[in-house]
């Protein structure tokens, strides 16, 4: 038997939204590596936040994404202008959402809805209402206020310690594994949404539950 959720808290950059959604612009600017630098962007990404979260020099998400971008463009061997290289920035605030997003989230609005994410609260904000999804949510709630990028425990506390909730009336959901990891550590329900058929991560951490998309977590709903 499932326990009653209170709260569905969403991971936004992969989960809601496809951050491979930037290839088409990146192969506008430099034909026929749109592909390289999109999987390149991301990969690295993820390594420097990981990197600076480990090595204690934080830098917002926001200069993450720019010095990953650069990674990215290096590795394909070209060059941005200062123009281009804030158009290419500027997707992350028009990443396109994957198709069941919307619906699922209307038919959870008589439960609370949360975003918890490692992108500031700007990008949020933005990348949101440009989806038309500020109605949506309930919060949008970056770790930026805690300078702790997930999967730190701290990262989930910042929004956690602001409700009155016992930690398994929360359902977490993600698309990246070491994100399911450390919401499960800290104590959440968690549903990982597994787009791409990949195996879970080898660790003695394992998701609640396994959807292909997010329509799966309906099934919490509280009847």
């Amino acid at each position: 038997m499932k326990p009653t959720i209170q709260a569905f808290v969403f991971d936004v950059y992969g989960t809601l939204f496809d951050v491979h959604s930037v290839k088409a612009a990146c192969d506008e600017q430099f034909p026929g590596k749109g592909d390289q630098i999109s999987q390149t962007w991301r990969t690295k990404q993820l390594e420097y936040f990981f990197i600076r979260q480990i090595s204690g020099r934080y830098e917002d998400f926001s200069v993450v994404t720019r010095d990953a971008l650069r990674y990215a463009l290096a590795t394909a061997d070209v060059s941005a202008s200062s123009d281009v290289e804030d158009a290419l920035i500027a997707t992350y605030a028009e990443l396109s959402p994957y198709e069941e997003v919307e619906d699922v989230l209307k038919q959870l609005r008589d439960t609370q809805t949360v975003v918890l994410s490692n992108g500031t609260a700007d990008m949020l904000e933005q990348l949101i209402a440009n989806a038309s999804f500020t109605e949506l949510f309930d919060e949008l709630v970056s770790i930026d206020g805690v300078k702790q990028f997930k999967p730190s425990p701290a990262a989930y506390m910042s929004w956690f310690k602001t409700t009155d909730l016992k930690r398994d009336e929360v359902l977490f959901m993600s698309s990246n594994g070491w994100d399911i990891i450390g919401a499960k550590n800290f104590g959440f329900q968690t549903a990982w949404i597994n787009r791409d058929g990949k195996p879970f991560e080898t660790m003695d951490v394992r998701p609640d539950a396994v959807y292909d998309d997010l329509t799966g977590i309906l099934e919490w709903r509280t009847s």
